[in-house]
């Protein structure tokens, strides 16, 4: 009855509302009250990003108390009173609310950079450059885009990408940059940095470092199943792993390593073709010949210096 009352701004029969109706509102809005402060303590305290999931509540919570507040204070200092200090808990609310935003923002933002930073660390030690870092992360959000995964989860794996080979930090340097092939024992403790990568990341309950830990994990395994660690298989790959294992190795055979010289593209487009159901998801391989003009665009962004 109040709410129909206010909104049709009805001041003459809100007037005449029974006086015990109307106590029995004001305990509803002081226990309202109550509970608001309660939950305002909470979040104040709050760092993560459950508090945008409780603002829907107190907003709720802020609304009721406007509105019975207007009826009482009609004739009742206690009601204005009451309604004023509403106003000043949402205003410390929304202040404490666009803290807690752009904190959380800050810590997200560093958390892209030392993944970034980390990955590219690894990366040097096996004589690569920072724009393989950066090509492999942009071809990971090409291909999640076109694959189909959302926005925002392309955007997360673009930024865990960078960590595919974090591993490599602990692989002797006379393996890494070793200028010729690798004997069977040294190839066999190459693989061994998908483990170490895992082992490394897999203890973080971040997002962001759970789509790392799959990354790092899953890169190098094939989708016939005779890739390593595990020699898991087409689907039971994790999407992650499909994609940044192909972006890798597209930025792979067109550099120079230690070992080899960069492919010509005719070479590397009919590896990636014999490689479709072998190596590579077969729709991965589909979309990157059906938006090649994008990869190569994104290559010749991020070249390297000679």
């Amino acid at each position: 009855m109040f709410q129909e009352l206010y909104e049709n701004n009805d001041l003459t029969n809100i007037s005449k509302i029974n006086y015990d109706t109307l106590y029995e509102e004001y305990k509803t809005i002081l226990d309202a009250h109550k509970k608001l402060e309660k939950r305002l303590n909470k979040i104040i305290k709050m760092s993560d990003k459950t508090l945008f999931q409780k603002l829907g509540s107190i907003e709720n919570y802020a609304k009721q108390e406007r509105r019975y507040g207007y009826i009482i204070k009609q004739g009742d200092a206690q009601g204005k009173a009451l309604l004023d200090d509403t106003y000043d808990l949402e205003g410390l609310l929304n202040v404490e609310l666009e803290n807690e935003r752009l904190l959380m923002k800050e810590i997200e933002e560093t958390q892209k950079e030392v993944v970034f930073t980390m990955g590219a660390i690894a990366e040097s030690r096996s004589k690569e450059t920072a724009n393989h870092v950066k090509r492999v992360s942009e071809y990971s959000k090409l291909f999640a885009r076109h694959y189909g995964l959302s926005e925002e989860e392309s955007e997360m794996l673009k930024q865990a990408s960078p960590m595919h080979d974090i591993g490599k930090v602990a692989i002797a340097d006379a393996i890494l940059n070793k200028p010729a092939r690798l004997t069977q024992d040294e190839f066999e403790i190459m693989k061994k940095h998908t483990n170490i990568g895992c082992e490394m990341l897999k203890h973080s309950q971040r997002t962001l470092m759970k789509a790392a830990t799959i990354v790092a994990y899953e890169h190098h395994e094939h989708f016939n199943g005779k890739g390593y660690p595990r020699g898991l298989q087409g689907y039971e790959i994790h999407i992650y792993g499909r994609i940044t294992a192909i972006a890798d190795v597209f930025d792979a055979l067109g550099s120079k390593r230690v070992y080899k010289d960069a492919w010509p593209d005719k070479k590397i487009f009919n590896y990636m073709r014999e490689g479709s159901e072998t190596q590579f998801d077969p729709k991965l391989v589909e979309i990157f010949f059906e938006h090649l003009d994008e990869f190569l665009a994104v290559r010749d962004a991020f070249k390297d210096e000679i």
